[in-house]
């Protein structure tokens, strides 16, 4: 944790919240609870009411600057608080015991791989039924309490099960303080029957967190940027990508003073898509290997150095592992590790120390920016389309460009919204998220949510294919009921699409609904929303028009009529690639 952010600087006394009025008796856990959340920048709760955890949100509400904000089920609450720590740095969700718990895992678990902080809440059983052979409700019908617990040990950095007054102080700081140093989810189980019980522990306000910063070690950061340097001062036509772990190192900034005093051209890997400012004259796009932005992936792979920045290789990052990437060309920078080629490799050095001393070291090199704008063709003019002629994805996702500002933000939903969001060029500010590394569908509802919940400066664009939306459509609810002006783009294409360019079969198609009549049902009336129906080019430029003007403090729902065959060319290539590498025949044993 690196002083000054926005969780670190809670750590000042002047941040301590006014001392709550009303319902909560002073000196309690529920009160203690609530007053570090606010703390450490949770202004908005995502909650899902249950018997174990009553008395707990009774005591967040007291909290006058804490929002409670009911959800539809658990897993959204869970998938909102992952998309309110992206634009906070931090989130929170309360449920209750085992099934609120076993219901908001998958969330958290891909909160866990975004390492992304969110705090789970748990209420938990009466604390006199710790250590008897009673059997409670919401269980598995066996004495042990644990099987949460055990469930949540996987997929968070630190867990507290609350169950005696005397160390609750303690278990609770210690697992939100690991929560921000280490940038994952926690999970923090509280017994029903304590947070109202006032105790000498919780006496005073919670003193503010000091979280120290992370400081490298001197001799190895030397060392490190020196051989870097060296590496990378050799090299004819060296380029820096962009990786996810950018946001985790806090070191956003680092990676454009790296690219302003090095000169090398930037692009970024999908995942970190958000995280590497595109207006930047050097930004070249996305380098995702067979289907890179055009001429990207050109520059990147015929490099004889690349310095990746907190990079994440997996199967799909890597399009069924086909990167025509060589590792003695590289260097790889983590969040706390810097390796050079096959080696030398140096520990406990931090990304953003690293970057901020090696662009003092290195010598301009604009050969590969150059080679870029050599070869680079502006894409063609869209073909002109007829009035009435279908409605082609490719000419959505320009009026979605034309809509973008430094007050937008976008959320791409897993599937083809991947590729074509990816292709978006994001101006200066405008927000960008998507769930690559776990890739849940349906994370983008509650994701959408959260996000923004938390950014209220931004109008949030989400783009969500139809399967996604019938997993988790029902928190729309939770949008309207909060007064979010979202725009959502419902691409309705008839089923799984990615899914379908994998491994096609009968359980890719889907049932349709009619997605504008759900939302109008699910607005009853009450609040602001407004549908509309697209199915060629003129009604989607009204549609548009109508959200950013007449209706855009409402929240608009755009449903996209789209040929189910109608998909990126990226789609396409990368389908059959990680198609290809999930079908790989077992190895001769």
């Amino acid at each position: 944790m690196e002083a000054g952010n926005k969780i670190g600087s809670a750590a000042h006394p002047s941040s301590l919240p006014p001392p709550v009025r009303g319902g909560a008796s002073a000196g309690t856990l529920g009160r203690h609870l609530a007053s570090r959340l606010v703390q450490i920048g949770v202004k908005d709760v995502f909650s899902v009411p249950g018997d174990f955890n009553l008395t707990l949100l009774d005591h967040l509400i007291a909290e006058p600057e804490l929002n409670l904000i009911g959800c539809c089920n658990e897993l959204n609450a869970g998938y909102a608080a992952d998309g309110y720590a992206r634009a906070k740095g931090v989130g929170a969700c309360v449920v209750t015991f085992t099934v609120g718990g076993l219901s908001v895992l998958n969330a958290i678990a891909g909160a866990y791989s975004e390492n992304l902080p969110v705090i789970c809440i748990v209420g938990g059983p009466n604390s006199n039924d710790y250590g008897t052979n009673r059997i409670l409700h919401h269980t598995i019908g066996l004495p042990d309490f644990s099987q949460e617990l055990r469930c949540f040990q996987t997929i968070t950095c630190a867990q507290a099960v609350v169950n005696n007054l005397d160390d609750a102080h303690e278990l609770i700081d210690t697992a939100i303080s690991t929560a921000l140093k280490e940038s994952k989810p926690v999970y923090i189980s509280i017994s029903c029957n304590l947070p109202a019980i006032p105790h000498p522990t919780f006496a005073r306000e919670p003193v503010p967190f000091f979280l120290a910063p992370k400081v490298s070690n001197q001799l190895g950061l030397e060392a490190a940027v020196e051989a870097a340097a060296g590496f990378l001062n050799k090299a004819v036509k060296p380029v820096l990508v962009g990786g996810p772990k950018l946001r985790v190192a806090k070191a956003q900034d680092a990676f454009v003073d790296l690219a302003d005093a090095s000169g090398y051209p930037i692009s970024v890997m999908p995942s970190g898509k958000g995280l590497v400012p595109e207006h930047h004259p050097h930004f070249i796009g996305t380098y995702w290997g067979a289907v890179s932005t055009s001429f990207c992936g050109e520059i990147v792979e015929s490099a004889d150095a690349y310095v990746f920045v907190g990079p994440i290789f997996n199967d799909y990052s890597s399009v069924g592992y086909s990167l025509l990437i060589k590792k003695e060309k590289s260097i790889i920078v983590e969040p706390n590790r810097v390796t050079i080629g096959n080696g030398p490799s140096f520990g406990w050095v931090f990304m953003s120390e690293f970057l901020s001393a090696l662009a003092k070291k290195l010598k301009k090199n604009s050969t590969a920016v150059e080679n870029y704008r050599r070869i680079f063709v502006p894409p063609g003019m869209p073909l002109k389309y007829g009035n009435d002629e279908p409605l082609r994805v490719n000419v959505l996702f320009k009026h979605i460009q034309e809509m973008l500002t430094g007050d937008s933000a976008i959320i791409a939903e897993t599937g083809d919204s991947w590729f074509n969001c990816q292709k978006l060029r994001l101006p200066e500010n405008c927000g960008y998220e998507f769930q690559m590394q776990y890739g849940s569908i349906g994370w983008s509802v509650g994701a959408t949510l959260g996000y923004a919940q938390a950014a209220k400066d931004k109008r949030v664009i989400a783009c969500i294919g139809d399967g996604s939306f019938q997993v988790t459509a029902q928190d729309i609810s939770t949008m309207i009921r909060s007064g979010q002006k979202s725009i959502i783009f419902l691409i309705n294409n008839g089923g799984y699409t990615i899914e379908v360019e994998i491994h096609d079969g009968p359980y890719n198609v889907i049932k349709n609904w009619n997605y504008t009549a759900l939302v109008d049902a699910i607005h009853n009336g009450e609040g602001k929303c407004w549908t509309a129906k697209v199915r060629t080019e003129n009604e989607l430029k009204e549609a548009i028009a109508t959200a950013t003007g007449a209706k855009k403090d409402s929240l608009c729902f755009i449903e996209v009529y789209a040929h189910k065959d109608d998909t990126s060319k990226e789609l396409l290539e990368w389908g059959s690639r990680v198609s290809s590498a999930n079908s790989r025949p077992p190895n001769p044993q």
